[in-house]
């Protein structure tokens, strides 16, 4: 077996990626050398540069839209996709081509996430299921490229042992939400198998975050935080928002982290922030006579994230053009231009996006509509600072509602650059302490796009035994519906119980074993079997629910039939395992003989 030479960290992002590495023989006494990987993409047609985020955008496009020759990469001839900036680009002027929030459509449990049903954007006449990709596909293709990319790059630049260096036989890890459940956790691990990528580990992305910061101080991070401190990481990516706790304790005399709490997945990220931004810039565009078509919209959205993308990395930088391709002859240079302000950028992203709220202000939910388009279910409420204030608000053993504190916030994320950003979320949060005068300190990072990929680097380093390790585990709590044994009564459903058969903070390598219960199991015939989650509730494994409300959501649903005599029913008791990968591993294990069956999640979402 190949020995692996480097620790490859990939953060596999809703709107970008980004790939760090390091080797993994160092000299004693040294911290890691992390490096982030120039990737090679298309960057026009037929141009290749390298570049140190690829944009997880997959553009498939016919012959007659772009020639084979400006596809084609240094290690495929016939290349037909693009990924990357070239993809992002063209794929706003043809967007029914163009395949984007792949990780999104990952955990989107409206679909069937094995069948070809991107790009989701297409014509109602194009059915043609061999230009699309289902969402594993897409992943899969994003990854294939950085698998390709890195081959090219790092392996073909050695004379000796090239296949050694091959990134399928490094030791890679893949970030995922925090949020991600089990089921989209086993879809990007069958991904990366699709890419060529047959061992992988998952690690989240806050808490990746928050590595790359303890990377960052080289063992100093003690001097930053105090016991009994406790760390908000705010992620707010190109698609997600995502939310972890991390608690500073002490044992022993040293301090130890321990995360202790994770958010839902939230779609409210820089996606809808461009969208924000486009609409506003019509707006001024319309007063002054200038009106715009769907197709000239989507350019404006492209040119206003762009836009922004500058504005915000750059604090120098007051205005950034913004330029959308014109219709008819009459447009001077066949072009229609203005420009995005600083001041409009920050106004339209902090009120809307970052408004001022009081600690018990919950998220608004608009009335569903009785029928809506299947498509990623975005949050009615794009109020990332509402989301935070609900986060914060946990229950207590007692059942009652208590309110965190945080004292200090790790910021990550592109959209986070901007410091009025960060400052009203510390100002909120400061608002919101029962303690009076307390500050909230902000916790330095140094790079917001590359963090989380350098954070899954270093990552790799700690489970080799070294640097500091995060207790973490499983991010939300995991149950299996349970039949009640109660009479039938006409016109009502069976009751279902929900018996926790995984608890949060689970951790990965463990396994839960719930011999004291006793359960029956039905063999040999169709059944089928309901896998819930929790973000909320803390049960210890082995708990039974039988009042949940919305504590506990459906998760997905496994129909299948196990081997056995047909009818036959076998009592039995259960075990799960929290695997490397982050994802479960659930068996029924007959009680009179050594028979045991494995529960895996079906990962389709009907």
């Amino acid at each position: 077996m190949t020995e692996p030479r480097y620790i490859v960290g990939i953060d596999l992002g809703t709107t970008n990626s980004v790939v760090a590495y390091t080797p993994i023989k160092m000299e004693k006494g040294t911290f890691p050398d992390i490096k982030i990987m120039q990737i090679l993409q298309l960057v026009s047609a037929g141009v290749v540069e390298k570049r140190p985020v690829l944009p997880s955008f997959i553009l498939m496009p016919r012959e007659h839209e772009i020639p084979g020759d400006a596809l084609k990469l240094p290690w495929s001839e016939d290349n037909r996709i693009a990924v990357g900036e070239f993809a992002q680009d063209r794929g706003a002027e043809i967007p029914h081509r163009l395949i984007s929030s792949a990780k999104s459509w990952l955990c989107n449990t409206m679909v069937d996430r094995n069948a070809k049903i991107l790009p989701w954007e297409r014509k109602p006449n194009d059915d043609n299921t061999d230009e699309r990709l289902s969402p594993v596909e897409a992943s899969a293709a994003i990854l294939r490229h950085i698998r390709s990319a890195w081959n090219y790059t790092m392996a073909e630049s050695e004379e000796a042992d090239k296949d050694a260096l091959r990134l399928e036989y490094q030791d890679v890890l893949i970030t995922v939400p925090a949020s991600f459940d089990a089921v989209a956790r086993e879809l990007t691990v069958k991904a990366a198998e699709m890419a060529g990528l047959a061992d992988v580990t998952l690690i989240e992305e806050p808490l990746s975050a928050f590595y790359a910061w303890l990377e960052s101080t080289q063992d100093e991070w003690r001097q930053s935080v105090n016991k009994d401190d406790l760390v908000l990481v705010c992620d707010v990516g190109g698609g997600t928002s995502d939310f972890s706790l991390i608690q500073i304790a002490e044992e022993d005399g040293e301090l130890v982290l321990e995360r202790i709490a994770v958010g839902d997945h939230l779609l409210v990220g820089g996606d809808n922030m461009d969208l924000a931004l486009s609409y506003a810039v019509y707006q001024e565009m319309e007063a002054k006579g200038t009106k715009l078509d769907d197709w000239q919209m989507r350019g404006l959205i492209q040119s206003c994230r762009k836009a922004k993308e500058k504005i915000l990395s750059d604090p120098d930088c007051t205005e950034q053009p913004v330029t959308i391709l014109g219709r008819g002859s009459s447009l001077i240079g066949g072009t229609i231009k203005t420009a995005l302000k600083k001041e409009k950028v920050e106004q339209v992203i902090r009120d809307g996006f970052f408004p001022v709220c009081k600690r018990l202000d919950k998220p608004v939910k608009n009335q569903q509509s009785g029928i809506r388009e299947i498509g990623l279910s975005y949050e009615a409420d794009p109020a990332v600072t509402r989301h935070i204030a609900q986060f914060l608000r946990r229950k207590s053993g007692d059942d009652k509602t208590i309110q965190l504190s945080p004292t200090s916030v790790l910021f990550n994320g592109g959209i986070m650059k901007a410091s009025s950003l960060r400052s009203r979320i510390l100002y909120l949060i400061e608002s919101w302490r029962e303690t009076d005068g307390a500050v909230v300190s902000e916790i330095e990072n140094d790079d917001y796009d590359l963090a989380v990929a350098r954070g899954a680097a270093y990552y790799g380093m700690v489970r080799r035994g070294g640097g500091i390790r995060i207790r973490a585990g499983l991010g939300k709590s995991y149950y299996i519906g349970v039949a009640a044994a109660r009479p039938a009564v006409p016109g009502m459903p069976p009751a279902m119980k929900a018996l926790c058969v995984a608890p949060f903070g689970m951790e990965e390598g463990t396994q839960a074993t719930l011999s004291e219960q006793e359960f029956v199991l039905v063999v040999g015939e169709p059944v089928k079997f309901d896998f819930l989650a929790s973000s909320q509730r803390f049960d210890a494994a082995g708990a039974v629910v039988e009042d949940w409300e919305e504590e506990i959501e459906a998760l997905t649903t496994l129909e299948t039939t196990l081997d056995g005599e047909k009818g036959e029913i076998i009592p039995v008791s259960l075990e799960t395992k929290a695997t490397e990968t982050g994802a479960l591993a659930i068996r029924c294990v007959a009680r009179d003989d050594d028979r045991k069956w494995k529960l895996a999640f079906n990962v389709r979402g009907d």
